[in-house]
This record gives C-alpha cells, structure tokens and sequence, in this order.
C-alpha cells in the first residue's frame, strides 16, 4: 500500500480518537516552533538591548504579517483544495498544486518587496511608532520585506505537507527552521552590538526562514512519491478554489495586521508609549499561546476536508467534536498560568516592574476569553476545510475588523475607560463570534445529515 493510501485509509477509516493525536502532536509542535520565530525575537531583544528595541520589534510585527497572509493565502487554500482531491482520489488536481502555489506566491512576494521598501516609514507610522522606535523599527522591518520570497514559499510548503497529512515532516522541518532562528538570535544582536542589535533578530528570522524553503523544496523533489513540482504556472481551475478558501484564512492573517496597526496607534494615543510596550508584550504572549490551537486546526483540515471529500459526514462529526474537546484542554494549559501569573508573565519582555504592574490587569481581561478558542478557531476551520468560504470569511471579518475595529476606537471614550477599553474590546468581539460560529457549526451539520 502507497503512503497515500496509508495516510487516506487513515483519514477515512482510522479511529478517530488516535487519528487526531497522530495528526495534532506534529503540527501543533509545528506550529509551536513557528510561534518562536517573533516570540523570540522579542525576548531577546528585550533583555539584550533594551525596552525601546522590543518595543520596535512588536510596532514591526503587523506588517511581517503581510507575508503570512500571502503564504497563508495560496497555501491554506491550496492544501485545503488537496485534501478533498486526496479523499475524491483526483491525481490531475494533485499534480497542479505545486506549480500553481510556487507562481501565486512568487509574484505576490516581488510586490510585497518592492512596496515594502517604498513605504516602510509610513508603514510604521500608521501603528504610532515614532521617535527612537521608529527609527529602530524601520531598518528591522526593511530587512524583514527583503525576505519575503524566502519566508511565502518555506511556509505555504510547508501547508501542503500538512494538508497531505505528513504533519511530521512539516514539523520536522518548521522546527529546525526555528531552532536556527534561536540560536542564531543571541550571536547575530551581539555581534552587531546594542546599537544595531534588532537587526541581528532581523537577520536571524531570514536566514531560519530561506533555510525552511530550501528544506521544503528537497522535499518535493526528491522525497515525495505523491506531491511533485511539474510546471510553474497559474492553474486555471484551481485559481478559484484556492483564492476562495486561502481568503478566508488570509484574512485571519491580514486582519490581524490591521487589527494591531490600530491598536498600538490607540493605546498611544490613550496611554503612550509605556503602553505600547505593554501592549506589545502581551500580544508576543497571546500570539505564542494562540499556536498550539492553530497547529491543532493544521491537523483538523485534513481531517475533515478529507472525510467531506468523501462524503463520510459521520466521521466529520466525530472529529469536529474530538478536536474541540481537545484544543480547549490545550487552551487550559496555557489560560491558567496567564491569568494567575500575569505579572511574571509580562516579566519576561519588560524588565520595568511599575510598567508591569500596570499591565497585568490589562493582560487578564486581554486572555478572558481564549478559553473559547478551541472551538471559535475550529469553527473558522471547519468551514475552509469544507470549502465553505462565506462562513469562515464572515466570522474572520466579524471577529478581527467589522465587530473589534469599532470597540476599540469607541470603548476607550465610554465610562471613563481610557486605554483599558481596548483591551476590553477583545474579550466582548470574541464572546460575539463564539455566538454566530456555534449557529453556524449548528446550520452546516443539519445540512450535512439531510444529505
């Protein structure tokens, strides 16, 4: 039996209990070590060269997400459209993929390169970054764009392996990427001193990141017996398919950079920025606990897009509530320490105890609600995985622009609030979604047992 048909009767037929840990484990610790990369970053940073440095990395981060979009874009919604062509047995859309992803992202990067560069300054001061931060976060961020090429292609490759199922390798690969990323972080700020030390983090994240894409790229060359690269070019019909899909789960990505660039720009505006740093660290640790459940989601959409692909609706009910159960057992382990330990928690970036005192709070009511995201991401998930582009499109938007943006721009003017109601923004936005996605879930099963 092939290792595609392996990893299919796996998919289809395997207990479900056991299928999710094989498919959960690796990419959860894929994930977990992509989550380094600005975590990182961060630390190092903070505790080698100083506030205003950490500080500038953060006001930076946005705008990396750029690229994340883009390789989430073309690679979410390719490995989406591969894992129903795997459960339908479809081997013409199967070859397509891989030429058709390296073309998508390799035009999308040039543009993103080339703007970057242009307008890295007026980037920076959309999100309020101004004075030394500014001056420290452009250089950064200017080195971050050159490695856009290198960072698309390593991490929308890397989708395709997941979506194929071979979540170990992905994992294998993302996490000596990562490791690199580590060690190279202290040598690089040192060698380049504490006036230049950002760029050492700079530096590091893009020779982890060209190291990824190299790894990738052997991989389907030379290793895969399923997944290969024939002709680069734009496929058309897998153009639509993968541009309905990826926009959904890019938008997650794209959001989340408009999402921030507004709310490093309020909190200066209502606090300064002492709590731009604060805020900054405590989006470094919402991010890092926010991995471990999208590398469970990374195991949930093949999961459920192939058993969808194969009409085995039975078993796309099974694994959607045994993915849920335990991503939100997951959630907990990071949930209880964050909302007991805040202040240690903040410690970690910001060596100033007054300004931590100040923020633990603010960190609480930023966390009230991530215990819910085991099933608000899954939600989002699930719909992409199925093809159902207008739900997950819908609950990203709602969740990270047309519900969020309008709380945090008015919140801080009520009540007396002040830079506290962007933070509880968050947690009255999630709590709403939550909502809409469980009538959601609630819709599409009662379709899927009619059929």
């Amino acid at each position: 039996m092939s290792d595609k048909q392996d990893t299919r009767e796996m998919l289809l037929s395997g207990n479900v209990f056991t299928t999710m840990l094989t498919l959960s484990v690796p990419a959860v610790l894929g994930m977990v070590v992509i989550g380094l990369y600005n975590f990182m970053d961060a630390v190092f940073v903070g505790q080698m060269v100083g506030p205003v440095a950490m500080t500038a990395v953060k006001v930076s981060y946005p705008f990396t997400l750029i690229n994340s979009g883009i390789a989430t874009l073309v690679g979410q919604g390719s490995a989406s459209v591969l894992s129903r062509a795997i459960g339908e047995r479809d081997k013409d859309t199967i070859d397509r993929i891989m030429g058709n992803l390296i073309a998508f992202v390799s035009v999308l990067s040039v543009l993103v390169i080339v703007l970057g560069l242009l307008f890295t300054r007026q980037l920076l001061s959309l999100a309020g970054a101004e004075g030394e931060v500014l001056e420290q976060a452009i250089p950064y961020l200017r080195i971050v764009f050159c490695g856009s090429l290198f960072v698309n292609l390593g991490q929308s490759t890397n989708m395709i392996m997941r979506g194929e199922g071979k979540l170990k390798k992905a994992m294998i690969i993302m996490a000596t990427s990562a490791i690199l990323n580590i060690i190279l972080d202290p040598i690089l700020i040192t060698l380049l001193g504490k006036e230049h030390g950002v760029l050492g983090a700079a530096y590091a994240t893009i020779i982890s990141q060209f190291v990824l894409m190299c790894m990738s790229f052997f991989y389907f060359i030379k290793k895969s017996d399923n997944i290969k690269i024939h002709k680069i070019r734009f496929e058309k019909p897998l153009v639509k398919p993968v541009l309905s899909v990826g926009f959904s789960a890019m938008l997650m990505q794209v959001m989340s950079m408009v999402q921030q660039t507004i709310l490093y720009s309020t909190v200066q505006k209502w606090g300064g920025s002492e709590w731009q740093t604060i805020l900054g660290a405590s989006l470094s640790l919402q991010a890092f606990s926010f991995i471990p459940l999208w590398g469970i989601s990374q195991g949930f959409q093949p999961a459920i897009g192939t058993n969808f692909g194969a009409k085995r609706f039975d078993r796309v009910g099974a694994f959607t509530r045994t993915f849920m159960i335990s991503a939100t057992v997951v959630a907990l382990i990071f949930y209880v320490p964050i909302m007991c330990f805040p202040a240690k928690m903040l410690s970690m970036f910001i060596t100033d105890a007054a300004i931590v005192q100040s923020g633990a709070p603010m960190l609480r009511m930023l966390f009230a609600t991530y215990i819910s995201y085991g099933v608000l991401i899954l939600s989002i998930t699930f719909f992409q995985a199925i093809g159902k582009a207008g739900a997950a499109s819908t609950m990203a938007l709602l969740r990270q622009l047309l519900l969020f943006l309008p709380l945090v721009i008015i919140l801080p003017h009520l009540f007396g609030l002040g830079v506290k109601g962007v933070f509880l923004a968050q947690l009255l936005t999630d709590a709403l979604v939550l909502v809409i996605g469980i009538i959601f879930l609630i819709s599409a099963f009662k379709s899927m047992r009619k059929a």
